[in-house]
């Protein structure tokens, strides 16, 4: 669902044209009530949708516990409802599960670092596919986070990007459901989907 809301006047008034806009959408964002929803900032939009079904709570488990077997020493796994703000693309986005290192996430502010990022995973719903398959992407690739993981739940498939560049991702690999896939550095295994087969 995508929101159009009423401006007010905010401190953002200190920056110009597209930076303006992006911060107004932040602050918005930041102040919504909107439970068990995602409220995210990307596209020159916000959008707000539903969290995760409980239906994928055990696959989400197992690609959790894998990469946490296989994350670079000192990073930690994730799925808990925060936001990283990706300044030059203009975004804020929760992603379903990511990767990041907890030093570079220590502010006093309701968005955490990209750069903190390795790797960030996106479950498609009904109401979030064309997004995760679009915008995100593109946020992602051009921001440089190394790796991001997109369960198609639709096609029953799992998409493996990496090697972002200023233009996004130059690399992916897929496969279907409950076969293995090769998960790139900095993590460099074999990813097991069979958990998502099931």
């Amino acid at each position: 669902m995508v929101m159009a809301l009423e401006r007010n006047q905010t401190d953002t008034d200190a920056y110009d044209g597209a930076e303006h806009e992006f911060r107004e959408q932040l602050s918005i964002a930041d102040e919504m009530e909107a439970p068990r929803h995602n409220v995210e900032v990307f596209g020159g939009n916000i959008v707000v949708s539903p969290f995760s079904r409980w239906s994928y709570y055990k696959p989400m488990k197992s690609v959790r516990l894998q990469l946490e077997a296989h994350a670079p020493d000192g990073f930690d796994v994730s799925g808990e409802p925060f936001k990283f703000i990706f300044p030059a693309a203009h975004g804020a986005l929760g992603p379903d599960l990511y990767v990041f290192d907890p030093d570079l996430a220590e502010n006093d502010t309701p968005f955490a670092p990209s750069e903190s990022l390795a790797l960030v995973g996106e479950l498609t719903s009904p109401s979030t596919r064309r997004n995760d398959l679009s915008s995100k992407l593109d946020v992602y690739g051009r921001s440089g986070v190394p790796v991001y993981l997109l369960f198609d739940m639709k096609k029953r498939e799992l998409t493996v990007y990496s090697d972002p560049s200023d233009h996004g991702y130059r690399t992916r690999t897929t496969t279907e459901f409950g076969k293995s896939v090769h998960v790139p550095d900095p993590f460099d295994f074999e990813l097991d989907t069979a958990a998502f087969a099931e």
